[in-house]
Order: C-alpha cells, then sequence, then structure tokens
C-alpha cells in the first residue's frame, strides 16, 4: 500500500510515517517510481509505536522494544519491556509528587491572597510572603538507625558491588543491566520514605540502566555510604 493508503488506513499522519522511517521505526520499501510501500505488518507496527508512545516511552526504547518484537518470542518481549515501564511508571509516580506539592503550595497562595486586604499603598512585606515557601524542606537525615540502617546500607551496596560508578554533580551514578531494574525501583522506593532529600534519576537505553543519585551538599556523605568502596570509574 502506498503511504496515503497506510495513513488513511492507521489514523497516523503522513508526515509522522515519514518521521518513523527516518527514525527507523518503520522501514519502507520503493515502487519502481520510488514511491514508498508498505506490507500490511506495517499496520501492525505502528500499532505497537501508539501503545508504546501512549505508555511515555521514549523513541529510542521504542525503537529497542520493535527489534525484539519484529523476531523475538513473546516471553523476550515482555522482559525487555517489563523494566522499562517500571521505570516510567515510577517517573509518573514522582511526577504526581511534584504536582501534587505544586497545587499544595499554589492552594496556600491563594488562601493568603484572600486574607490580605485590599489596599492603595505599596506592597510590603505581607504581599511578598504571598510567594514565599510554605512548607519546609526535608530534613538532611536518614529517619533509619540501628540495624535497620545497616540492612538498607548493605541491600545498596549488594545491588551496586559490581556495577561501575563515578561522581556527577551532586551525587554518583552507576551504570546497571536492565535485569536489576525491579531491585533498583524497589531499592528507591524505600529510599524516598526514610530520606526524601536524596533524588533519583532513572535512565533506560539498549544498554542497561543508568542510576543517578544526588543531594544536597549536606547529604553528599550519605550518598557515597550508598555506594561500594573500590568501584569508582576510572
Amino acid at each position: 500500500m502506498r503511504i496515503s493508503e497506510l495513513a488513511a488506513r492507521s489514523g497516523v499522519p503522513a508526515t509522522t510515517l515519514r518521521f518513523y522511517e527516518q527514525e527507523g521505526l518503520l522501514p519502507a520499501d520503493r515502487s519502481p517510481a520510488g514511491h514508498r510501500v508498505y506490507g500490511r505488518p506495517a499496520v501492525e507496527r505502528l500499532g505497537f509505536i501508539g501503545a508504546a508512545k501512549s505508555l511515555g516511552l521514549p523513541l529510542a526504547q521504542v525503537r529497542d522494544l520493535l527489534s525484539v518484537w519484529e523476531s523475538g518470542p513473546c516471553r523476550d518481549v515482555r522482559a525487555e519491556l517489563r523494566p522499562r515501564l517500571a521505570a516510567r511508571l515510577e517517573q509518573v509516580h514522582g511526577r504526581r509528587r511534584e504536582l501534587l506539592d505544586a497545587e499544595r503550595r499554589l492552594q496556600t497562595a491563594v488562601e493568603r491572597l484572600e486574607r490580605l486586604p485590599e489596599r492603595d499603598e505599596r506592597c510590603d512585606a505581607d504581599c511578598s510572603a504571598l510567594v514565599a515557601q510554605t512548607e519546609q524542606q526535608p530534613q538532611i537525615a536518614c529517619s533509619l538507625t540501628g540495624a535497620a540502617q545497616d540492612a538498607r546500607r548493605d541491600a545498596w551496596r549488594d545491588l551496586l558491588r559490581d556495577a561501575p560508578h563515578h561522581p556527577v554533580e551532586g551525587g554518583q551514578a552507576a551504570d546497571l543491566p536492565l535485569q536489576d531494574a525491579e531491585a533498583v525501583m524497589a531499592l528507591v522506593r524505600e529510599e524516598q520514605r526514610c530520606c526524601p532529600f536524596l533524588a533519583f534519576t532513572l535512565r533506560l537505553d539498549r544498554r542497561g540502566l543508568r542510576l543517578e543519585v544526588t543531594a544536597p551538599a549536606e547529604g553528599a556523605e550519605l550518598v557515597d555510604q550508598l555506594f561500594s568502596p573500590g568501584t569508582l570509574a576510572r
């Protein structure tokens, strides 16, 4: 089928189909006249691309998944997809927390605004308080103590023992295999409960999982404690 037919059948604009071809997501044959020609599997391929995009997966990850979807069994697709969806879910959870925090701050500002009297004078400290921080920053300290803290630290060190890592601005970064993604997610969730000042960034690509852990300057020592000595990248 021609590109116009594929666009009509799939609901994907022709401009997007050309872009997918440029990005290596949707290969096309050529007619003797040089026109793009697609087979029936292209519709299924577009369905897979659309489903992956609707979950927020970046095109680079969609491209990696397509190579498995095209030639591998369903269990391989599942194995590739599961850690990527887990990472995406963690990102959504983080974004949701940010939005809830922003909602609380905005609501507080609106309530303060309503309490201010209408005056003809210039704004004073009461006005500037509208944009003041309304919540205390998290304390730079872990709420775990004793054996619980030691167990958590050991869990991180077991996970990161063989992972090369190196300093980044404000913390450390480690490279891990994709199969460790779920274990990383579980530890990150637990860490956010006891050490909310720590920031975790997860990136997945065909090479594996990149984990970055950062903190304010006062928490740098706690970040270093998560990483085992002797594996710093040279």
